[in-house]
């Protein structure tokens, strides 16, 4: 097997303990080989012969730098990542429907070893000694939509005759997944107060979590939209954040500061070590801006477990399992409907082109009672909420 030079992060020393990791999977019968066709026995291809995968889709990929979402771009980066391996050394004319199904199973077979080795407790890592974990059904397919990207490119190109990575047959099925809502008051004053906790633990080096918390549940943001989020964006003379870079046109937007949100980033500024107007408003320690896995890991992980550790001493359930910086998205959507604003008004501050995800949380939210919907409202516009979830007045 061909894994990939130097410029995809390859080393001999990487190389080894990828033979080690395979020759494991050998031995519990749980290999099979991504290149049933060794390359040695190829042909010699004329130079002017169309190009192999790997310079084709690195340079392809290497091009839209600065031209796509930096979130997409990184996306791109992950998802051939994981095809380099594979079709680092293969003509893109080579690839045809057999070799992308021969894929998909060594994905499938890669992950159930990881899975396997991670019960043991023997996990595989990769070179910086990260844990590697299984991927799912879902992430499986997105590296084959990777695939279907660069090859559409290459067919448009003239390099291949048609796309065999494009089609349902060539993906895994997906599971539905359970929709996730942190949707009432109880819930979110759990999470914020586990936040401000931690903040003051002295063990926990993030000291702006609570704030940081609050402007996910409470405005929405998508992870990279929350990374360049400067202090100019913030008005809160008026009451609004203005987000200039999303993924979308329809992500350039307004959105509008309920009460505790307002107040909570009044007082993340005063304590703020840097604001001025280009300045990020929430950067990680070494000034850096935060990504989705910095939220997830970093910052939102400890505070659902503490969260949870609160709900229970008082006799209450845990929060939703699932639960990521991108599904504050709908308590964020169930808090604006909560709060009297219609589904167009919900979808323009969500920065969503179509109102389908606005209208399911809509559905979702009118059927929980009007007092847990009032309990929600009194929250966000400042009233104090004890842990019995009842409002004061």
């Amino acid at each position: 097997m061909t894994l990939g030079g130097e410029a995809e992060g390859w080393t001999r020393s990487r190389a080894r303990t990828e033979l080690k990791r395979v020759m494991a999977d050998v031995e519990r019968g749980m290999w099979a080989s991504p290149l049933r066709r060794s390359h040695a026995r190829r042909a010699p291809r004329p130079r002017d012969a169309t190009p192999d995968f790997g310079p084709f889709a690195t340079a392809l990929i290497s091009s839209r730098e600065g031209q796509v979402a930096t979130g997409t771009f990184e996306y791109l980066r992950w998802g051939l990542a994981h095809l380099m391996p594979s079709f680092a050394s293969w003509s893109l004319q080579e690839i045809d429907i057999e070799a992308v199904d021969i894929y998909r199973e060594h994905k499938v077979r890669e992950s159930d070893a990881r899975r396997w080795a991670i019960e043991r407790g023997k996990p595989y890592r990769d070179a910086r000694g990260r844990m590697l974990r299984p991927l799912s059904a879902s992430s499986i397919n997105k590296t084959i939509d990777v695939l279907r990207w660069i090859l559409s490119i290459a067919y448009e190109y003239g390099h291949i005759s048609g796309n065999p990575a494009q089609g349902r047959r060539r993906r895994l099925h997906e599971p539905p997944r359970r929709p996730v809502y942190l949707d009432s008051a109880e819930q979110i004053a759990a999470l914020l107060e586990a936040a401000a906790q931690l903040d003051r633990d002295p063990l926990f080096r993030c000291s702006d979590r609570r704030a940081i918390i609050a402007t996910l549940v409470l405005a929405g943001l998508r992870a990279e939209e929350f990374g360049r989020l400067l202090w100019r964006h913030v008005d809160l003379a008026n009451g609004r954040i203005r987000i200039e870079h999303s993924k979308t046109e329809a992500g350039l937007r307004e959105v509008d500061l309920v009460p505790l949100l307002r107040d909570t980033l009044r007082a993340h500024r005063n304590i703020a070590r840097y604001t001025a107007p280009d300045d990020p408003v929430f950067p990680t320690r070494t000034g850096g801006r935060r990504d989705k896995d910095n939220l997830r890991f970093r910052v939102l992980a400890p505070a659902l477990g503490r969260a949870d550790e609160l709900l229970i001493e008082r006799g209450r359930p845990p929060l939703p399992e699932g639960l990521s910086p991108h599904r504050l998205r709908h308590t964020f959507a169930s808090i604006l409907i909560a709060c009297g604003e219609d589904p167009a008004s919900v979808t323009y501050q969500l920065g969503h082109v179509t109102p389908e995800f606005t209208l399911r949380v809509y559905g979702h939210m009118m059927r929980r009672g009007s007092s847990e919907r009032e309990t929600l409202r009194a929250m966000v516009n400042g009233e104090k909420l004890p842990p019995d979830g009842r409002i004061e007045g």
